[in-house]
């Protein structure tokens, strides 16, 4: 009798371990595919919007171009043409263009 419930236990032990198994591995999926990506991703545009300076040229979220004239902390003027300034948040630039040399 001693030996058939000594022999049951271990069995509890393993499906609770067969449980958690997926589990780990469904988290591991969703950190590498999911969220170091998009941490990634939200440095590097963290890195773009830190790097940029008067005379760049940029594109909004919205896609207007612009040529930036002024910039502070929060805000960034755009010069769309020769007369038109437009005041944008930071956080509503895209990316920058990259000058073609040649």
């Amino acid at each position: 009798m001693f030996f058939q419930y000594a022999a049951q236990q271990p069995a509890g032990g393993s499906s609770l371990i067969t449980m958690i198994i997926p589990f780990v591995i469904m988290i591991a999926v969703f950190y590498f595919l999911l969220i170091r990506p998009q941490k990634k991703k939200q440095s590097q545009r963290t890195t773009m919007l830190n790097a940029l300076k008067k005379g760049d040229k940029i594109v909004t979220i919205g896609g207007l171009h612009g040529t930036i004239m002024e910039l502070t902390d929060d805000t960034v003027v755009l010069r769309v043409n020769d007369v038109t300034k437009l005041t944008f948040d930071r956080s509503a630039i895209s990316h920058a263009i990259k000058e073609s040399e040649g």
